[in-house]
């Protein structure tokens, strides 16, 4: 009995921060776009963003200081793929099409991940998993309005695509660190992909030449003229290092896939903050597709096996792997 409610109660610990996190990931666009309305390009946006949480998690990364012998390629490639390539394209996206497209389409990663599940990994996927792929990929023609000849700007979209692709390498090199004898701690992953992330950011963006008057003065959000220190703030302290962290300590107390699903609501948070905050009303087309585009994310992500996201299957229980592919995760 004390098992059982112990574990419920890490749970519901899991589920709440898993909805900070969410609520974290997702409200970092809404506190961007402005700050990119009042000068600043995408890119130094992205730069401002990781540099500063890279520097708040400097102590993280020393403590884990031995993961740059142990597992130097990890490091490298989540520091470019899931910190360096998904935040510079998300930003880039932001402006050129509204917050909550650039965070539906996004969140297509779910169904690319089980692309990659099934014709890299060479893993069978459940049939719920392939209708929830067609469901994401019917719900994003809704989203960019198809039929009108793509009513949104095309780099735009490219650019948000390309932030999906990178989030499925985020996912991928996140269940590679979790595999074989020696794992790698996750915090020391996300300290240091956050620090390589910045050194290729600065040579990318060379923020040197930023106009940083505008980090002095004010932003607009919502009509209101908010200073856009506390803009930056928000971004690094909340929409980076609190959403990086609570996600993490999440997947500890829930399953992937759970965490995974909640994960999802960030873009319902990010469609909703930039319809009350900027103003960025969308069509009923759009919001009908950008709910199909979700409901085939969750239904994706749910499906993906445990064994292709976490935790390995032991080579003795072929049994149960079975059981998880046929009941679709």
């Amino acid at each position: 009995m004390r098992i059982s409610e112990g574990h419920s109660q890490r749970r519901n610990v899991g589920l709440g921060l898993a909805l900070v996190s969410a609520f974290a990931f997702g409200g970092s666009g809404v506190a961007a776009k402005p700050l990119i309305e009042a000068g600043l390009a995408p890119l130094e946006v992205t730069w401002l963003r990781v540099t500063g949480a890279a520097l708040v998690l400097l102590p993280l990364a020393w403590r884990h200081r031995g993961l740059l012998t142990r597992r130097p390629g990890l490091l490298v490639g989540f520091g470019l793929l899931g910190v360096a390539g998904v935040q510079a394209c998300y930003f880039a996206a932001l402006s050129r099409i509204p917050v909550g497209v650039a965070m539906l389409v996004e969140y297509f990663a779910p169904a690319l991940v089980l692309g990659w599940v099934r014709f890299v990994q060479r893993r069978a996927v459940s049939r719920a998993a392939v209708i929830g792929v067609v469901l994401a990929v019917g719900g994003l023609s809704c989203v960019v309005e198809i039929w009108s000849g793509l009513g949104f700007n095309l780099l735009g979209l490219l650019l948000a695509l390309g932030a999906a692709f990178c989030q499925v390498g985020y996912f991928v090199l996140a269940d590679h660190g979790s595999d074989g004898q020696d794992p790698a701690d996750p915090f020391g992953v996300i300290a240091y992909g956050l620090l390589i992330g910045a050194v290729v950011l600065t040579v990318i963006g060379r923020p040197w030449g930023m106009d940083w008057t505008v980090l002095t003065g004010r932003a607009d959000l919502a009509g209101a003229r908010v200073p856009a220190l506390a803009l930056l703030a928000w971004i690094v302290l909340v929409a980076t290092v609190i959403a990086y962290l609570t996600g993490v300590l999440s997947v500890r107390r829930l399953s992937p896939q759970v965490a995974g699903v909640v994960a999802c609501l960030e873009a319902v948070i990010a469609t909703v903050l930039a319809w009350v905050l900027l103003d960025e009303h969308l069509g009923v087309a759009q919001v009908v597709g950008g709910a199909v585009v979700l409901s085939g994310a969750l239904i994706a992500q749910t499906s993906t096996p445990k064994a292709a996201t976490a935790e390995p299957v032991a080579a003795s229980a072929p049994v149960e792997e079975e059981r998880e592919f046929s009941a679709g995760g």
